[in-house]
């Protein structure tokens, strides 16, 4: 009997999801764990395999359709001895023309970037985080030499492509409006923006701020880092330790607002912001007041390694009970965050620098970041956050105190 395909829920809070691309064609051979395509989550692009053997029988939904409902019959596969005449066995309602993806009217200056298709009718092979770096550059995706397997044209290729020298054209015009480019918004960068409109316009925000000296701290990291080549130990990964300590001491301030109740979490899942390509995604540490400063540094290296190769998994980022933000590599001094709900607090982690401070009367120098805490009033209050805040700092400012 035919086997329907229906548009997968690839992610916790996926409700649709674009068809990027087809990895297989119809009359195609399908055994369990082949790549059947390449789905656009509100998360990341990710493959979806297949779960049975069978003939790719029927492609319903097209390569490239978009907001694709979970739920939606997108192709059909025939068990083995069967052929098309199965497909009427399917009702007629469910089977429809494929769906096409019309192109719409943007205004641009440059032109759409070509079709992943050589001129030989040969298939182009790449990956849609490639495809979409090279329409934004303008590249023909079958000018790139791929690295990646079999051929596979991945980041790293477009990023190093060298196009071929163009013929000098005119100076563009200076009337009128500056040219500019549309790029339609990935399921994720909507995400981004629904989600973080509704944190504004629904969370009652408040911020905290405190500077934190980082010489102890910085002394501790060199020496432990200097004990072995195996591990790279980085200012985040004792910030985090001291997060989720800071957790355990103030449960008060491990908490989520849930309406009529208030969710008291019993572990520090500590939530990472990573940046990738068209977004921000927050994996998860969790447990990380059980974990030694080794573990955190291998998983959150881990972790944003998988981030920006597109391959987290729903397991990965969902969950957490507070978030950090760190842009001080960036050479941010300040800055305040945004909550990422259901949450209720993110750290905004700023730049250490060298800064003049008084000790006893005294001037001198010392290593100093800033540090921002934004809490939800409906599940932290200010005495609260004051204190989660401190029991950071203690434990930064004297690192030793982690192993207590």
């Amino acid at each position: 009997m035919a086997i329907e395909i229906f548009m997968p829920a690839l992610s916790p809070t996926m409700e649709s999801g674009n068809l990027v691309k087809w990895l297989v064609k119809e009359g195609d051979a399908v055994e369990s764990g082949t790549i059947l395509a390449e789905i656009e989550t509100d998360k990341a692009t990710m493959e979806y395999e297949s779960i049975d053997d069978g003939t790719m029988g029927k492609i319903i939904v097209a390569e490239g359709a978009e907001n694709v409902a979970v739920g939606e019959l997108i192709a059909i596969l025939l068990e083995e001895g069967e052929d098309t005449s199965a497909l009427e066995n399917i009702s007629a309602g469910k089977i429809k023309a494929p769906v096409e993806v019309k192109a719409e009217a943007v205004p641009a200056v440059v032109t759409t970037a070509p079709a992943p298709v050589a001129a030989t009718g040969d298939r182009i092979f790449s990956s849609p985080l490639a495809r979409r770096i090279a329409a934004q550059k303008g590249y023909d995706i079958t000018d790139i030499k791929g690295s990646g397997p079999h051929g596979r044209v991945i980041k790293r290729d477009v990023e190093s492509h060298q196009p071929s020298a163009k013929t000098a054209q005119a100076a563009p015009s200076l009337d009128g409006d500056a040219p500019y480019i549309e790029i339609k918004l990935s399921n994720m960068r909507k995400t981004i923006a629904k989600r973080l409109t509704e944190s504004k316009q629904t969370v009652p925000h408040f911020y905290l701020g405190i500077d934190i000296e980082l010489d102890n701290l910085m002394a501790a990291r060199k020496e432990l880092n200097s004990m072995s080549d195996e591990y790279k130990i980085s200012v985040n990964d004792f910030i985090i330790r001291a997060c989720a300590l800071a957790l355990k001491k103030v449960p008060a301030a491990n908490v989520q607002f849930g309406g009529d109740v208030m969710r008291h979490y019993d572990r520090s899942d500590v939530s990472v912001a990573v940046a990738i390509e068209g977004g921000l995604v927050t994996p998860v540490i969790r447990g990380a007041e059980q974990k030694g400063l080794r573990q955190i540094s291998e998983e959150t290296k881990a972790l944003a390694k998988k981030a920006r190769d597109g391959k987290l998994m729903p397991e990965d980022y969902t969950g957490g009970s507070f978030s950090i933000s760190n842009l001080g590599m960036m050479g941010i001094k300040q800055f305040q965050a945004v909550i990422n709900p259901p949450q209720a607090s993110i750290l905004a982690v700023g730049a250490g620098e060298q800064r003049v401070v008084v000790k006893d009367g005294v001037m001198t120098s010392a290593m100093v970041m800033s540090v921002n805490l934004a809490c939800d009033h409906r599940a932290i209050d200010g005495a609260v956050g004051a204190e989660f805040l401190g029991a950071i700092k203690r434990f930064l400012e004297h690192p030793s105190t982690m192993l207590l």
